[in-house]
C-alpha cells in the first residue's frame, strides 16, 4: 500500500539543492555507477529504476547520507550491505524513513552493524555505559526529522536550534516554509522593499519566524552563488 512515502517530490536536481549534495553523488545514491568498468549498486534504492525524480523516503534517507558525509567519508559498499539487511529485517522498502531503528529497535540496528561488517566509525547506535545510544550523525538526523507514528513527515533544512522553517510533502508541494508559508515568498517580499515587521503581520508569522525565513533563502542563494 502506497504511503506518503512513496510519493515522488523532487527532480535529482532540486533535491540535491534542497540537501547541499553535488547532483552527482545523489544520483549514485539512488541509482548506481559504473566506474573504470565495474558497477556500484544504489545506496538508497534496492535496484536502479532509471527514475530521475526522488520520492520523499528517498528524499528524506539521502538527508542522513548528508550526515554522515559531512563528518566522514562513508564506505558505501559497507553502508549498502547495512541497509540491505536493515530493509530485510524490518519488512520495510525505506528502513532509514523509520523511526524505529532510531527509537525503539536499536538492538537490531547494532546487529546489522556488526553482520554488515560497518566499521564502528560508522555506526548508527553505539554502547555507551551498557546503554545503546545513537552516535552524533545519527542524532542529528533524527532530531531533524518530524515523525508522525513511524514515519518521517517533515525535514528541518537547517541545524539551528529555534529554527521554524521545514520542509513537509503536504506542504507547498515540499518546499521550504515557515508555518505553511513560502520562505521564498518572504524572501522575495523583503526583496522588493518589505521590513521584517510588515512581513510578520502580512503571513500571521512572529518577526522571528520572517527572520528564519530569510536567514534560510539567504543562506541558499549564498551557497548557489558560489557554485555557479
Amino acid at each position: 500500500m502506497a504511503t506518503v512515502l512513496d510519493r515522488e517530490m523532487y527532480t535529482e536536481a532540486e533535491a540535491a539543492r534542497l540537501l547541499n549534495v553535488a547532483q552527482g553523488t545523489l544520483h549514485y545514491w539512488l541509482e548506481g555507477r559504473t566506474y573504470r568498468g565495474k558497477a556500484y549498486k544504489p545506496v538508497l534504492r534496492a535496484e536502479p529504476t532509471g527514475r530521475r525524480t526522488v520520492t520523499w523516503a528517498e528524499f528524506v534517507e539521502a538527508g542522513l547520507l548528508r550526515q554522515y558525509r559531512r563528518h566522514h567519508k562513508v564506505p558505501m559498499a559497507e553502508l549498502r550491505v547495512f541497509i540491505d539487511r536493515m530493509r530485510d529485517e524490518l519488512g520495510v522498502p525505506y528502513p532509514l524513513a523509520d523511526r524505529r531503528p532510531y527509537a525503539m529497535n536499536r538492538e537490531l540496528v547494532l546487529e546489522a552493524q556488526l553482520s554488515s561488517g560497518l566499521d564502528p566509525e560508522f555506526h548508527l547506535v553505539a554502547v555507551i555505559s551498557g546503554q545503546l545510544i545513537l552516535t552524533a550523525p545519527s542524532q542529528n538526523f533524527y532530531d531533524r526529522v518530524d515523525w508522525e507514528g513511524d514515519q518521517a513527515a517533515g525535514w528541518l533544512p537547517v541545524a539551528e536550534e529555534g529554527s521554524t522553517v521545514r520542509i513537509r510533502p503536504e506542504v507547498r508541494f515540499g518546499r521550504p516554509a515557515v508555518k505553511g508559508i513560502s520562505t521564498a515568498a518572504i524572501w522575495e517580499q523583503e526583496d522588493a522593499g518589505e521590513d521584517v515587521a510588515d512581513l510578520a503581520v502580512l503571513y500571521s508569522l512572529t518577526q522571528a519566524d520572517v527572520r528564519w525565513a530569510l536567514a534560510y533563502e539567504n543562506s541558499q542563494r549564498a551557497k548557489s552563488a558560489n557554485a555557479a
